[in-house]
């Protein structure tokens, strides 16, 4: 537990770093704030307690880790191992196949298997990574996709199917902006493409029109909310005897945010910043939210106005 503790410390002084560097907007400051406040209460640290502090920061470690492991994500591949031979060539091929073949039945994550072997025989062919890439989206790992994009890419500058693919995957992270510039390089190199022409088209329009998750820090917030695996996991934390020891230790202007019960008394503006999300909450899953005001009723007294911190 102790080194538990001691990364918790670790993760909350990069963030104090963070808050320092005079780069953040007010908004990003104050969710970090919030973040280190959760830190202190959910490991009970504090940054006083020198007998948790280690020799190194977190950026420290983080740069002597990747300095054992390479990173890939900017695309590069590294073009000095031994080329596979024919009979490689051949088996990774075969891969490839098996991969398409579960695609065409949505065996998703079947598919994502046989491409990464695929990938691990002849890691110089982005056509592997463009197809596990489509496999990604499928599954919602769009980040992964993102990164096996920016691989092919950097393998085949000129393969216009990962630019295509890449806008498709930026778009479902709302980066309507990047998805576009990646269309267009897409359309440039295969200029009769109907698909990206209408999907460059659809991320234009995104662009023009406001975010339904603006303010939300661009989290997709309507897809989580009709995502019923993520609304069970959230009503099965809600009954998890831990979380409802931090539930007791929060503010509750915090509660306020989440559920928008009125708190007259309140000072802070945060129930009206919480409306919409809360609005949106109680529409998708009504029953998540009444647990979390009877968590608060709980604690107040025949639901007394209670001054608030």
């Amino acid at each position: 537990m102790t080194d538990t503790k001691r990364l918790a410390i670790s993760i909350i002084q990069f963030l104090h770093d963070q808050l320092g560097s005079g780069s953040l907007s007010s908004d990003a400051q104050e969710s970090l704030e919030v973040a280190v406040q959760c830190l202190e209460t959910a490991f009970e640290v504090s940054t006083d307690d020198q007998t948790l502090s280690v020799t190194q920061t977190l950026p420290e470690i983080f740069a002597s880790a990747t300095q054992k492991h390479p990173d890939t994500s900017q695309g590069k591949i590294n073009t000095a191992t031994d080329s596979p031979t024919e009979e490689e060539v051949a088996e990774a091929e075969r891969l490839k196949t098996d991969g398409n073949d579960q695609m065409k039945v949505e065996k998703f994550g079947a598919a994502v298997e046989f491409y990464s072997k695929a990938i691990a025989i002849n890691p110089q062919n982005a056509v592997y990574y463009c197809n596990r890439a489509a496999a990604y989206s499928k599954l919602g790992n769009y980040a992964g996709a993102v990164q096996d994009c920016e691989l092919a890419i950097g393998i085949d500058p000129n393969y216009s199917k990962a630019y295509g693919r890449m806008g498709l995957a930026l778009a479902s992270l709302n980066k309507h902006i990047e998805a576009v510039g990646y269309y267009k390089k897409a359309l440039e190199l295969d200029p009769e493409n109907d698909t990206y022409k209408s999907n460059l088209k659809i991320a234009e329009q995104k662009m023009e029109t406001p975010s339904p998750t603006g303010g939300m820090g661009g989290v997709d917030l309507a897809g989580l909310l009709s995502n019923p695996g993520f609304m069970n996991m959230a009503s099965g934390l809600m009954n998890n005897p831990q979380v409802q020891q931090l539930i007791n230790k929060m503010h509750f202007c915090d509660l306020y945010l989440v559920t928008a019960i009125p708190s007259p008394r309140c000072v802070c503006p945060c129930p009206f910043r919480g409306q919409q999300f809360a609005q949106q909450m109680q529409q998708q899953n009504p029953e998540l939210i009444e647990q979390l005001r009877s968590q608060i009723h709980s604690r107040t007294p025949s639901g007394s106005n209670e001054e608030q911190p």
